[in-house]
């Protein structure tokens, strides 16, 4: 029965992280004296995506589903940001894609605690996963930089990749352990 709800979770997760690929991220955000206003967020829904599969899911369904995701891209599927192809594997940011498989995994094993029932926790263990993904996209640029891979500044592409998304998806792990919690409630899932 366990291996039946992991791959049932892995296809969800799956088909989260394809379709929170095509997604730009908006959130609301105050604007002038007490309004507010729906601004698009400079990251699609992927990343936020994976988190909830391991905070609902567990790190097997998680894992599972960032592996396959990986290999789709990597078989020449277009579900990548520029399309698919082994190619990626020298591309700046495909050490943040091969981050989602250590992510998934540890935040879904720390989702599964003793004690992991509130917002609070949950938001931590999402942004703890959301920092698995940097230092591994971190350390992708740092070992192309050294090995001379990249066409540009270690500085820029740390930028682009790392500083500029980073607050939205900081933001974005509240609202994900919300729904998690949530989903845990509906679906009886217990930690």
């Amino acid at each position: 029965m366990r291996a039946l709800a992991n791959w049932s979770g892995a296809i969800a997760g799956l088909l989260l992280i394809l379709l929170g690929g095509m997604i730009q991220a908006a959130a609301p955000l105050p604007v002038g004296k007490g309004g507010w206003a729906v601004v698009a967020l400079p990251i699609t829904l992927q990343v936020p995506a994976l988190l909830l599969t391991a905070l609902v899911c567990g790190h097997r369904s998680a894992l599972l589903a960032a592996v396959a995701y990986l290999s789709l891209g990597l078989l020449q599927l277009p579900v990548f940001h520029s399309g698919g192809g082994a190619r990626y594997l020298l591309d700046p940011g495909f050490g943040y894609l091969a981050g989602f498989v250590p992510a998934g995994w540890l935040a879904g094993k720390l989702a599964r605690q003793p004690g992991m029932n509130d917002v609070l926790k949950l938001t931590g263990t999402a942004a703890f996963g959301l920092l698995v993904i940097q230092l591994c996209g971190m350390l992708n640029l740092l070992l192309g930089a050294l090995a001379g891979r990249w066409r540009g500044d270690l500085l820029q592409l740390l930028v682009s990749f790392s500083v500029v998304p980073l607050p939205s998806q900081l933001l974005l792990c509240t609202a994900v352990a919300v729904v998690a919690l949530a989903l845990r409630r509906v679906l009886l899932v217990q930690p």
